[in-house]
């Protein structure tokens, strides 16, 4: 395109002089240019003419430049002018927004700093420009400084000036701030009412949201589609997914006009909420209104297909985009990753890696680490784990915590060691997520004295710091120590949820501690007002059961006032099995045979409980109604960790290097704990015989030889 086309040869003249008619020219021609190459020439005939002396014309110079995203140019102009020790705030403005509307911070509050040391005083455009840069640099003593800059020039009533202060303190979390300055304002605009809902929306404070939405209201001021998607995302960003799309629902009933940013809200809200139905709607919503060409609404329905586990419009989406950024891959590896299709995923993976253009960053690294380690695959996990350290990629706080997650499954403690010496030296060690990964990871590993010391170097700890730690203390039988977290927990003002007492009630039944677990469970519906779960009712069952109290555990769950599931029941049945109680074992294993859910570990159960009780011909009745039936039995296994290699043992597997050192050391601890009164379990030893003939028969199935 030639820019020059509109201009006649005679009006651009060889002159020294810088005339207004000059200047309008050549600012009509930057107005025009649309590539880099265009500008230039432009720049080079100011130069040529010298009309660089315009103040001006520098200016807009200057903004053609960072429009075209040339900032460095941009900032040469502006190095380059004569006119940066004078008052031109046009000039200073407009190179302070090249740096800012780029996100150079840091270099605009240079400027800023350079600015007053030359004596040139800010005036209304500069200050919102220097509060956005501090804002996002995030230190608050930065960001109170500027503030006293405001109010030493006058500026606490400039309504654009507040209105960035408000905006300021929200990023900062601090919204007592920002609510202070709201509520001295004397004039409010709409960015002013919507920038306090959205800074509580930040904060994941829907209620604080709520009230600004309401206030407004009743001010007269009717909501307009920005605050409307402020308060949708308030509500999402706190869970509250089904109130969001009621409140969508309430938008569109008063004919508010849905924005791009709206739709997208409630796609997450649907992927969250695993309702493909709805979502297919707002798809279709999406097409009729005309976002179908908006990128990162694509890239939201991508998100939300694959989180519906529909990865096949997930794909045909990604397919039909005509430019995939990288938000799009990592949408649908993500999308394959926690549907479990983890090849699929790392398929997506490596054709990404081999963009001419793009290459895989921390979130696509994140979501394959993620997904090996939520099908349990964590070898795999910890493999593509070193691969990312070695391509340079630096982890965050969700690739930290899912190797963590990792780390406490395979009980690598070592590894684990090594993970929070890194978040330590990366300043990490700050994040609520990581710390609570590293209480997981200690405690499941059993080394308690580091989780705890990780738990009391928690600042502000939330629900789940104190929700990891007592299950950590349960799993590993000490109950008194979980019991005193918790109601340690309760003194410092922490509501407990449902997790809460599964944790409790479950370090309880491990504990041995019937009473303490019985007023717990009674606290749940009677001080907190929370219902009890599937999941709580078959802690109380094992509860009762491993105390010996069959009989009150079998009534427990016939009084439920739900449908006990196999949970339940074979909690119970593994009660019976434990002491041996055969009467009680019978009915509770026909509820569970009854339900045809096809368990072999019921049948299992059943044939050692029989065995036990020297009644051979009932246990292979149930080994080989379990055959008949196809169940076959996994047979479990165990690994540890010595000096960076892992051994795995399995039943019946005579491979395992020094086998025979292994079993001579048994035989010794047996010899100990029969010299120090141990009585030991007939049914375990029975089922040891049973794998011991599995494997002298050579059978690969444990139910062939009873046929």
């Amino acid at each position: 395109m030639n820019i020059y086309r509109h201009i006649h040869p005679t009006q651009i003249i060889s002159s020294p002089s810088v005339t207004t008619e000059i200047v309008n020219i050549f600012e009509r021609l930057l107005q025009q240019c649309t590539l880099p190459k265009q500008c230039k020439q432009v720049h080079t005939q100011i130069l040529t003419m010298g009309t660089c002396q315009s103040g001006f014309l520098t200016a807009r110079l200057i903004n053609v430049y960072a429009r075209l995203g040339l900032v460095f140019d941009a900032q040469k102009v502006f190095d380059t002018t004569p006119f940066q020790g004078t008052s031109n705030m046009l000039l200073w403005n407009s190179i302070l927004r090249a740096n800012v509307s780029h996100g150079f911070y840091e270099k605009a509050l240079k400027l800023y700093d350079k600015m007053r040391r030359l004596g040139v005083w800010a005036d209304g455009f500069t200050l919102p420009l220097v509060i956005r840069a501090s804002a996002f640099m995030g230190r608050f003593r930065l960001c109170k400084n500027v503030h006293s800059h405001v109010l030493q020039m006058g500026f606490q009533n400039h309504l654009h000036v507040v209105n960035e202060l408000m905006g300021m303190y929200g990023k900062l979390g601090q919204m007592d701030y920002a609510r202070q300055l709201f509520d001295k304002m004397s004039v409010r605009s709409y960015v002013s009412w919507n920038t306090l809902v959205s800074s509580y929306a930040f904060n994941y404070d829907c209620d604080g949201a709520s009230e600004i939405f309401r206030r407004m209201e009743l001010n007269g001021l009717e909501p307009n589609p920005v605050t409307w998607t402020s308060l949708l995302s308030s509500h999402a960003r706190c869970g509250r997914n089904e109130k969001t799309l009621e409140l969508y629902g309430m938008m569109r009933v008063r004919g508010i006009e849905t924005t791009a940013e709206a739709l997208a809200v409630v796609l997450s809200v649907c992927a969250d909420l695993s309702v493909v139905d709805k979502g297919r709607k707002i798809h279709g919503y999406v097409i009729r209104g005309g976002f179908k060409d908006y990128l990162f609404l694509n890239n939201a329905l991508i998100c939300m297909y694959g989180k519906c586990g529909d990865v096949e419009n997930a794909y045909k989406l990604f397919l039909g985009l005509a430019s995939k950024s990288l938000v799009s891959w990592n949408a649908l590896i993500s999308s394959y990753a926690e549907s479990g299709l983890c090849d699929e995923a790392l398929r997506i993976f490596s054709q990404l890696d081999a963009h001419p253009s793009l290459s895989p960053n921390i979130i696509s690294w994140s979501a394959i680490i993620g997904g090996f380690s939520s099908t349990g695959q964590g070898e795999k996990s910890l493999e593509f784990f070193r691969e990312m350290q070695r391509a340079g990629v630096m982890p965050n706080s969700v690739t930290i915590c899912s190797v963590l997650s990792v780390c406490a499954e395979l009980a690598v403690i070592n590894l684990g060691r090594e993970i929070h010496s890194h978040v330590v030296r990366a300043w990490m060690d700050g994040n609520i997520l990581v710390g609570n990964g590293l209480i997981n990871m200690y405690t499941k590993c059993g080394n308690f004295r580091e989780g705890h010391r990780v738990f009391e170097n928690i600042d502000c700890k939330d629900l789940i710091s104190w929700n990891t730690v007592i299950a950590g203390y349960g799993m590993h039988g000490f109950g008194e120590n979980a019991l005193r977290i918790f109601y340690q927990m309760l003194k410092l003002g922490f509501k407990p949820d449902k997790v809460t007492f599964i944790a409790v009630l479950s370090a309880c039944s491990h504990a041995g501690l019937v009473p303490e677990g019985h007023r717990v469970f009674n606290q749940m519906t009677e001080v907190y007002g929370i219902e009890p779960q599937m999941e709580h009712y078959a802690c109380m069952v094992d509860l009762l059961g491993r105390a010996g109290l069959l009989q009150e555990g079998s009534n427990f769950v016939k009084n439920m006032p739900m449908e006990p599931n196999v949970c339940v029941w074979s909690a119970l049945l593994n009660s019976c099995r434990m002491h041996q109680n055969t009467d009680i074992a019978e009915e509770t294993a026909t509820h569970i045979f009854n339900m045809n859910l096809e368990l072999a570990g019921s049948y299992m159960l059943m044939s050692n409980i029989y065995a036990a009780s020297g009644r051979w011909e009932d246990s292979a009745k149930v080994r080989i109604s379990a055959k008949t039936k196809g169940l076959r039995k996994i047979r479990g296994h165990s690994w540890i960790q010595v000096k960076n290699m892992v051994f795995i043992f399995s039943a019946g597997n005579t491979t395992q290097a020094g086998l025979e050192l292994i079993h001579g050391i048994l035989y010794n601890l047996s010899l100990q704990m029969e010299s120090e009164g141990y009585i030991p379990n007939k049914g375990i030893i029975q089922e040891n015989i049973d794998k011991e003939l599995d494997l002298m028969v050579g059978q690969s199935d444990w139910l062939d030889m009873m046929a």
